[in-house]
């Protein structure tokens, strides 16, 4: 099963946070701590990454059987919150199982194929000597070197274990279904319960022209951009995150 982390009183309602790609529920914990006064907030590892298990492969469908464990194992119906690709698989998961879900958010992105590339990443990765590292902000030095910002270097090395000096991405097998993290299954049904699409207003991750994608599997989506924040819109701007979790949870209690 899936590791995670528990934020709450355990009698609340339970909220559960899925990370994207190249992150793990340790990317979360601050936001999960400032909601856990409204619910007791899961915080997951999804496979291949964190301290979840590595496996061959990594499908949506994959993912959204992981989260039916998990829920299971909790017990449910719970509300999801699933940023990118944590995003997609909250989406599979829902339209496949909507009795295990009250409400969805999805942050910045759209059920829809993308076209851009995550590799970059994996290749700056790969290429960190992790021999002689002591400390985070080594890895971070040498991934500025290889031209990844500073605020992605800092979410990398979450992912770094520096005592054992590996990463905690399983990142052959991500390479290899990149395009299948890419891409979106095709769906029959759709979830009929409160979804809310919370996107960064500088990202182009969610357009109108997603919106008929969204609607057909989604009836009931309502749509919020954050200002001035891009796709890592949670960590650009955590307080306006937790507002519009907190309204829109409110608003449909």
């Amino acid at each position: 099963m899936l590791s995670y982390s528990e934020f709450g009183a355990p009698d609340a309602p339970k909220l559960v946070i899925v990370h994207g790609l190249y992150g793990s529920g340790r990317n979360w914990g601050v936001i999960a701590k400032r909601l856990c006064d409204v619910a007791r907030v899961i915080t997951v590892d999804q496979r291949n990454h964190g301290q979840s298990a590595w496996t061959k492969t990594h499908t949506y469908s994959d993912m959204a059987d992981d989260l039916v464990e998990l829920i299971q194992h909790l017990g449910g119906p719970v509300d999801v919150i699933g940023h990118s690709m944590g995003g997609k698989a909250a989406m599979v998961l829902a339209v496949q199982n909507p009795e295990l879900i009250r409400r969805l958010i999805v942050g910045d992105i759209a059920p829809v194929p993308y076209t851009h590339s995550q590799m970059q990443f994996i290749t700056a990765m790969r290429a960190v000597d992790l021999s002689n590292l002591s400390r985070r902000s080594d890895a971070e030095a040498q991934l500025g070197a290889l031209g990844v910002e500073p605020a992605l270097q800092s979410f990398f090395t979450q992912s770094l274990d520096v005592a054992e000096r590996r990463w905690r991405l399983n990142l052959d097998v991500l390479a290899l279904e990149m395009d299948r993290i890419l891409s979106f299954p095709t769906l029959s049904g759709a979830f009929e319960g409160p979804t809310l699409f919370l996107s960064g207003a500088a990202s182009d991750y969610v357009t109108a022209e997603h919106r008929p994608a969204i609607k057909s599997l989604f009836p009931k989506a309502r749509f919020a951009k954050l200002p001035q924040a891009g796709h890592w819109l949670h960590a650009e701007k955590p307080r306006e995150f937790e507002a519009a979790v907190r309204a829109f949870l409110a608003l449909q209690t």
